[in-house]
């Protein structure tokens, strides 16, 4: 018996690798939940499929691609764009601030710190990006919640304006 490899997924390439960035961040601190997980794939399968049918499907088809925790390292270089870096530096560092492991612990602890920082030298963006989108995202609120509805309105946005 051959074994073929999964067709590739629906989305775009570019919207693939902003999901997969996403979820790297997510996973730098070793821990990615269930929970965190079936809530990205509602909230991204709503954005990039138009019915429920659909919506179900895409959230299948994601699944395992969420579940894969690829290196940063190989996911910036596909980013073709500044806007696209700007993007990902806000969602990671939404991802990362969204909350700690454990309640004594830091809202972003060292293994999320590191990852942020290959993550900001990878997309090499100026000092001043990085500073405006660090502070912005600092004065909003960041429930697991609303940091997911701000995942897929920020990638609403900006598949939008492509």
């Amino acid at each position: 018996m051959t074994l073929h490899p999964p067709p590739p997924p629906s989305i775009s390439p570019s919207q693939m690798t902003l999901l997969r960035i996403v979820s790297t961040m997510a996973w730098s601190d070793g821990n990615l939940a269930d929970e965190e997980v079936s809530v990205m794939l509602d909230q991204f399968s709503r954005l990039f499929a138009s019915d429920t049918s659909q919506q179900v499907a895409l959230q299948d088809e994601l699944r395992d691609y969420l579940m894969q925790n690829l290196p940063l390292e190989e996911l910036v270089p596909k980013l073709t764009s500044p806007a696209e870096r700007e993007l990902v530096l806000k969602l990671g560092h939404q991802v990362i601030s969204s909350s700690a492991r454990t309640p004594g612990e830091d809202l972003i602890n060292s293994e999320e710190a590191e990852a942020y920082a290959r993550l900001v030298t990878l997309l090499d963006l100026p000092n001043d990006v990085v500073q405006r989108v660090e502070q912005a995202n600092s004065s909003s609120a960041s429930s697991s919640d609303h940091l997911i509805d701000q995942l897929a309105a920020g990638l609403k946005h900006f598949i939008q304006g492509q």
